[in-house]
């Protein structure tokens, strides 16, 4: 049995208009090769710029990471050759990164286990990105559309021991990038990846040979690049075999990790201070400005939303997995319980119909949960649905109905429920009149129940069974309560 060591090099494309040292629109999608200029392309000569909202943004970052932002920050050259990176060197941060010695918990489940860990964070370094090679057949090509756009480079210590775990952290790492709109967390887009650094040892005998696994772009791949590597090196510690201190790649097609390179280390970058830009010493107002941005982030916000709105934790965690989500969510039952419905009641109604069929409705529509913010449903006609439903106006049924037919119709609940004529039946005497009419129809029925040798439980799926009969006698529209306790009264009536 051995013991695993594994921390996480994840990289984000900040969501900066333009690139992080030059004024080149940085955007994915475009047309190869025309978001470049001579100072992304590193003609000699050419000045570059650093770009702020890059470093706002990185510095977001370093806060929710709860990482110490030193008075001083500057940037070095990393000095290494590849056809994607035309200047031979790459523009990042080494001796003093814009954030330092933080840490992040995360909590999950993981089978049937509730994991909380802490990971503390070695660093946020600000860095350019590189180019893109792409590869068809004995071709390669080159686009340089990347090169240059805005990537903050966060880096963990060693604190985690299994791929679930690794994976759990890329999916609130991305959950939290999100809540901070600094990167959209497209992992299949490149604006998200991870390389994972993975090492085992005999237990109590401290880190082994270092193993990386280059460009993981799901949190999938994470895990499954992890299991396969720690296995892969045990079999080696269990034969009496080397493991290689090396860098590899994740095969997908073949569910392994095959050799890349021989790792390096920082030596073999050759840093040295980058001499055309200066030192960076955030003042108080720019770090006002980093403070003001923050925003509630997802785990605080699970656990508040546990309390305040009596939601199960499952429910929590899905209602915050979007910030736009959770947004809505505390909106519309803010406004139910400004119309006068309990805060506990509207939450549980609203998630329950954000959860199952909202998301229904937006899938019908091409639309992810992400875009609820532009759907017809907006929060105060939610509102107003729990509140109708609460009030007893319409039916949880009809309540179904009617987000259908907000959402095809753009119009407001109460518009529609009262164009169909939904609301419900709640006069005692209409519904009693219907009721007389079902028992004379089911007299056997009546009868049977009102039997002494009748049981309990059968008298009770026969009284179920007449309340079937009268809300389909009413279309539907009968209160069930009224129903039910009008019911109870007749049948005693008839008992006599």
């Amino acid at each position: 049995m051995y013991q695993t060591f594994i921390g996480l090099e994840v990289h984000i494309h900040l969501r900066t208009q333009t690139k992080v040292f030059c004024g080149c629109r940085s955007a994915f999608g475009d047309t190869p090769n025309t978001n470049i200029c001579p100072v992304c392309m590193g003609y000699p000569g050419v000045l570059p710029s650093l770009n702020i909202e890059a470093m706002r943004m990185g510095m977001m970052v370093a806060r929710a990471l709860s990482c110490h932002i030193p008075e001083k920050t500057w940037f070095e050259r990393k000095q290494y050759f590849y056809p994607d990176m035309t200047k031979n060197y790459q523009i990042s941060q080494f001796a003093s990164p814009l954030g330092q010695q933080g840490y992040v918990d995360i909590e999950g489940k993981i089978g049937s286990a509730i994991i909380s860990k802490r990971v503390r964070i070695r660093e946020c370094h600000l860095e350019e990105d590189a180019g893109k090679m792409i590869h068809a057949g004995a071709v390669s090509r080159l686009d340089y559309n990347r090169a240059g756009v805005s990537l903050l480079e966060v880096v963990t210590e060693p604190d985690m021991e299994t791929g679930e775990e690794a994976e759990l952290f890329i999916q609130q790492f991305r959950r939290m990038v999100r809540y901070l709109g600094v990167c959209d967390g497209n992992m299949e887009e490149g604006s998200l990846r991870a390389d994972a650094n993975v090492s085992i040892n005999l237990p109590g005998e401290g880190l082994g040979k270092k193993v990386e696994i280059k460009n993981l772009n799901s949190s999938r791949f994470v895990r499954l690049g992890l299991a396969y590597e720690i296995s892969r090196q045990g079999d080696l510690m269990d034969a009496g075999k080397p493991i290689i201190q090396e860098t590899r790649l994740w095969n997908e097609a073949r569910n392994e990790t095959l050799p890349m390179r021989r790792k390096e280390n920082a030596q073999d970058y050759r840093y040295f201070p980058e001499p055309d830009l200066p030192i960076f010493a955030p003042d108080a107002a720019f770090l006002q400005s980093v403070d003001s941005a923050m925003v509630e982030l997802p785990l605080p916000r699970i656990r508040r939303i546990i309390s305040a709105y009596g939601l199960g934790e499952e429910q929590a965690g899905l209602i915050c997995e979007e910030k736009s989500l959770a947004d809505y969510f505390e909106t519309a039952v803010s406004q139910a319980e400004a119309a006068g419905l309990a805060k506990n009641d509207a939450g549980i109604k609203i998630a329950n119909w954000l959860l199952q069929d909202v998301k229904r409705i937006l899938g019908k529509e091409g639309m992810d949960i992400s875009d609820i913010g532009a759907f017809r449903l907006h929060p105060a006609r939610m509102a107003s649905l729990a509140v109708m439903t609460a009030a007893g106006k319409i039916s949880g049924k009809t309540a179904k109905q009617v987000l259908d037919a907000v959402a095809a119709e753009d119009k407001d609940p109460a518009v529609i429920v009262e164009e169909r004529g939904w609301q419900l039946l709640s006069d005692p005497a209409q519904i009693a009149c219907a009721a007389r009419t079902v028992m004379q129809t089911e007299a056997a029925a009546v009868t049977e129940i009102q039997a002494s040798a009748t049981t309990d439980k059968r008298r009770s799926a026969l009284t179920a069974y007449l309340v079937g009969k009268v809300l389909a006698a009413t279309g539907g529209k009968a209160d069930p309560k009224i129903v039910n306790s009008q019911l109870e009264e007749l049948l005693r009536e008839a008992a006599k």
